[in-house]
């Protein structure tokens, strides 16, 4: 492609945009990984991060994606031929299951349209009959990024002791953790997982699992083969604030920066805001008279909208116009939905103007497209954004302006 001047709008569901005071982090000297200056980098790092997972328990980190996290969490709680019961919700729950197959696990797959969260009643159905209890861990995703489509986990976690059942619960919170409510301690979860390029607003490279104590103690017995992923082997390590390899000490430098701005924000803020910009983004999108993935109102993504084009359109074809016309990327349909939704990220680092920015390129873009839509969508959108810029008391909410002065002792810190 030609230059195309201005910043790219990488509007995809992740990787997002990092704050300037993150790739500042990024830019600064590598340390000594086996020095006093990282161990203490080490020990704040492993301590905050727990404040976003909102747990008492241990976070380890690994330098991997988000998918070696996915493996880390089987082979460290279970044994060859154990059987799992996961739940279909999109491509990431699909992946996630294709793994504890190549993993030898008996991993039983609840199927489901694509279009609704965790049935949590499937789940306590399906446990009931399981007597014996052979099911050693129930594992789904929070939020569906392949089709915006949110579940709630504490509805599991209740399922699974209304079974009275004994099993782990194992949870995907890869772009839900710090875009929306998560609360691992309170729901019962047993392994989270999550990965640095989403809400966390880091490039990817870091890929985080929480651990409760019934977890730990599944590991002491666990016989699935590990070395990279072993738990243990961190953990020791972490008490003395260093690694039992070379970490990625300049994403652990960027993301102590990452974990300050959501607090200097506030959680509950950082999930009013992306709350705010998946309203606002539906909305747009039911004025144009375009399909959500997702059918279920009450599961509706804060941190991704997936919309359907018309039938006889094709979502990569809109995706490339958009491109070529307004520099902006959104996210391909995946899996069964390929070629026939295209995703709309709202998460990590934006504001309200990049919401609107970004739908306004998806209304030319549709345009340019060929797609049959009624206008005003962009209009909807910033309706609801001036309805709800005032809060009860009459003062304005507080949006993510990235203002210079804070960014820059933000990078301080």
């Amino acid at each position: 492609m030609p230059y195309q001047p201005g910043r790219h709008f990488l509007q995809v569901p992740g990787p997002t945009n990092s704050p300037v005071a993150v790739l500042q982090a990024l830019a600064l000297p590598t340390i000594d990984h086996r020095g006093p200056e990282f161990a203490r980098l080490a020990r704040q790092v492993l301590t905050d991060i727990r404040s976003i997972f909102r747990t008492t328990q241990p976070v380890v980190i690994y330098s991997s994606s988000a998918t070696g996290a996915w493996e880390a969490a089987l082979v460290n709680t279970l044994s060859p031929a154990d059987a799992v019961l996961m739940y279909e919700t999109g491509q990431f729950s699909a992946l996630w299951h294709r793994v504890a197959q190549r993993l030898g696990l008996q991993a039983e797959y609840l199927a489901s349209d694509w279009r609704s969260g965790v049935n949590a009643a499937a789940i306590e159905a399906r446990l009931a009959e399981d007597r014996e209890h052979r099911i050693k861990a129930v594992a789904v995703v929070h939020n569906e990024t392949a089709t915006g489509v949110l579940s709630d986990i504490a509805a599991v976690r209740a399922a699974i002791d209304a079974a009275h059942h004994p099993a782990m619960l194992m949870v995907d919170a890869v772009s839900s953790l710090g875009a929306t409510d998560y609360r691992h301690d309170e729901w019962g979860v047993d392994v989270t997982i999550s990965g640095s390029q989403k809400g966390l607003m880091l490039p990817p490279g870091l890929a985080f699992i929480a651990i409760s104590s019934k977890a730990l103690a599944a590991n002491r017995s666990a016989r699935l083969p590990r070395a990279y992923w072993d738990w243990q082997d961190m953990l020791s390590s972490n008490e003395t604030g260093y690694f039992p390899y070379t970490p990625n000490t300049n994403l652990l430098q960027a993301l102590r920066v990452a974990i300050h701005l959501l607090h200097e924000e506030g959680l509950e803020q950082v999930f009013e805001r992306h709350r705010r910009a998946g309203e606002a983004t539906r909305r747009c999108v039911q004025r144009w008279g375009l399909e959500l993935q997702c059918r279920v109102p009450a599961e509706y993504s804060p941190a991704v909208t997936a919309v359907r084009v018309p039938e006889g359109h094709s979502a990569d074809k809109l995706r490339a116009a958009i491109l070529a016309a307004s520099n902006m990327s959104l996210g391909a349909g995946l899996g069964k939905v390929a070629d026939r939704v295209f995703r709309i990220g709202h998460i990590g680092d934006f504001h309200q103007l990049i919401v609107i920015g970004t739908l306004a390129g998806v209304e030319m873009g549709l345009k340019t497209a060929g797609i049959a839509h009624h206008e005003g969508g962009v209009q909807a959108a910033i309706n609801y954004l001036q309805q709800v810029a005032v809060n009860p008391s009459g003062h304005r909410q507080a949006w993510n302006e990235g203002d210079p002065d804070a960014l820059r002792s933000s990078a301080a810190v």
